[in-house]
């Protein structure tokens, strides 16, 4: 263990550019792996190439299962599989999606900080919500070194936000300088190994595919009275560790953000149904008022009338709520 030999790097929206300009930087006889996971769509096409073009005369692969890790390498996570490594080897994860995402970089950082300590050294580029935040962090409790990307020099800047304010980290600098400085940081000696959190070591056996259950989750979590959006179950919060987490029983993990970014999804979705119910009641009763005009019973007419005006009322209700829930800062119209 003579110097920093794992270097892993997670990012999303935006992240293309700053990641071209730390492999450009690296040096051809580099004395580490590199593994890079980026949000791709399951089938995505052509990031394999991007990063290779990217990476001068570094090889690029990616990753297979039961792969050997080089040094000067650089390994690209698969589609639709988590990016796992450990004791020399490359693992593919079908474990549950994390933050709405496999592969997820927080299961990337939580392999290389169990397995490889204070040799790592973890990198978050530009993203939307907080994929990286919790695996930065486990990084730091296991003796690694935390890099994030300057959030003013991100093109989204949420995944480094939500990375500074989970940790501590070492340096935050713009994209176009972390590649000098992983070449230089890769050739320092590492410092003292330190104990192993027992989550991060259950939460990696999750990400590789393991069963997770109530008895299971209860060493790492407390059941939180929320449903997971994925699967419909009760979720938990993890009891340690930042940013505030979330799992359910399947293993389902969101951050506070990215679940409240998939229950407003649902909500949206949930005020549409309603709208679209109440309209339909309120033509409906619209119709049978004139019915009841056209059969000579002006009574009933009037009485449907009515209650068709309220359903009205009630639909631009549902409108006015939907308007703003999609636009927070407008200003919501009070009834006179």
């Amino acid at each position: 263990m003579s110097n920093r030999d794992i270097i892993v790097i997670g990012g999303s929206a935006g992240a293309t550019a700053p990641l071209k300009e730390i492999l450009g930087r690296l040096p051809v006889d580099l004395p580490a792996a590199v593994f890079i996971v980026l949000h791709i769509p399951s089938h995505g096409i052509g990031i394999l190439s991007t990063v290779a073009s990217a990476a001068g005369k570094l090889p690029v692969r990616q990753a297979e299962s039961g792969m050997v890790i080089e040094n000067g390498h650089v390994y690209l996570a698969a589609p639709d599989h988590h990016l796992l490594i450990q004791n020399g080897h490359l693992m593919l994860g079908r474990g549950p999606r994390e933050n709405l995402v496999r592969p997820a970089i927080d299961a990337l950082f939580r392999s290389a900080a169990l397995h490889y300590g204070p040799r790592v050294i973890g990198v978050v580029l530009s993203g939307l919500l907080s994929d990286g935040a919790a695996g930065l962090n486990a990084i730091k409790r296991c003796g690694g070194v935390a890099l994030v990307q300057e959030p003013q020099d991100a093109i989204s800047d949420e995944m480094p936000l939500r990375a500074l304010e989970a940790t501590t980290v070492d340096l935050c600098i713009p994209g176009a300088r972390l590649g000098d400085v992983l070449s230089d940081l890769v050739r320092e000696r590492p410092g003292a190994i330190l104990p192993i959190p027992p989550e991060i070591v259950l939460e990696v056996k999750i990400a590789a595919g393991e069963r997770v259950g109530s008895d299971t989750l209860v060493e790492i979590a407390d059941p939180a009275p929320l449903t997971c959006p994925g699967c419909g179950g009760v979720l938990s919060e993890l009891k340690v560790g930042h940013p505030l987490r979330f799992r359910c029983q399947v293993g389902h993990a969101y951050t506070a953000d990215a679940l409240a970014k998939e229950q407003e999804g649902r909500v949206d979705e949930a005020l549409r149904v309603a709208l679209r119910i109440i309209e339909e009641r309120a033509e409906l009763v619209h119709r049978m008022a004139e019915d009841g005009r056209q059969s000579g019973r002006p009574a009933v007419a009037q009485m449907y009338d009515a209650r068709a005006a309220e359903y009205r009322e009630y639909a631009d209700m549902i409108r006015r709520v939907m308007l703003q829930s999609l636009d927070p800062k407008r200003p919501v119209r009070k009834e006179p």
